[in-house]
């Protein structure tokens, strides 16, 4: 089960490693790479999805990396269309930073009757949207305001109620493309207030970058952009994550 390995990573100290691929950048060749350099450095987890999918390759790619690799594929739905039973499990985001019940309810209340008719394991998860620096995609689609990145308590207060919600996992995203990452401090505040395992992404685009968010507090660390324009990224991100099993005095 997802939960569990995620779960037991934190427990264990181990940090952990995903790569969300968006199914409208992809075709069989570029998913032939990625399958390759899954198999050459095996991340944790592969996310597929995205707040806006206008392709029809979400299915099929989800079938392709489920027969050429051996590893966990989450999706990650942008509403209630975006659901395949095909993969592992699900995101069951609810987006508690934002107001709009579209994104904390609504779009859950559609998708619950298929998500009880399929296979796919429910991960609930309380999804903040931080400040990145520009305006993002899931800031545009959900019509929601981004949580500063310079108020750690406002982030801190959002996560714990989201955790005495009973939400399973927390999910701090500056979002894909994001300028600039969840700030440190962000991070740690909610570390430090919270139990559930906690999920960084948006604006990793370095391996000091993937550090400071695993530093910080960060159980599970989210790359997409950055490895799309330099795949040998993912062997940078993989030392640095194994690094931490064997120090807290990495230096990079």
């Amino acid at each position: 089960m997802v939960l569990k390995k995620i779960i037991e990573n934190k427990q264990n100290k181990k940090k952990s490693l995903g790569v969300l691929l968006d199914p409208d950048k992809l075709d069989y060749a570029i998913l032939a790479n990625w399958a390759s350099l899954f198999n050459q450095y095996p991340v944790d987890f592969i996310l597929v999805g995205g707040s806006l999918i206008s392709s029809d390759f979400m299915a099929k790619s989800i079938a392709f990396l489920k027969k050429e690799t051996q590893l966990p594929v989450i999706l990650f739905p942008g509403n209630s269309l975006h659901i395949d039973p095909q993969a592992d499990a699900i995101l069951f985001l609810s987006l508690i930073s934002g107001r709009n019940p579209e994104f904390l309810i609504g779009q859950h209340v559609l998708s619950a009757p298929a998500l009880k008719r399929s296979q796919l394991e429910i991960l609930p998860t309380g999804y903040m949207l931080v400040d990145g620096g520009k305006a993002t995609t899931v800031s545009y689609i959900s019509n929601t305001t981004p949580l500063p990145n310079d108020k750690p308590d406002v982030a801190a207060a959002t996560a714990m109620a989201g955790e005495m919600l009973g939400l399973k996992l927390l999910y701090l995203d500056a979002g894909s493309g994001a300028e600039n990452p969840v700030d440190q401090n962000i991070i740690r505040a909610v570390q430090s207030n919270t139990t559930a395992p906690l999920i960084v992404g948006g604006g990793i685009n370095s391996a000091e970058k993937a550090y400071n968010a695993w530093k910080a507090g960060a159980d599970v660390v989210i790359v997409g952009n950055a490895l799309e324009k330099d795949p040998d990224f993912l062997n940078e991100l993989m030392h640095v994550k194994d690094s931490f099993q064997q120090s807290d005095a990495i230096k990079i």
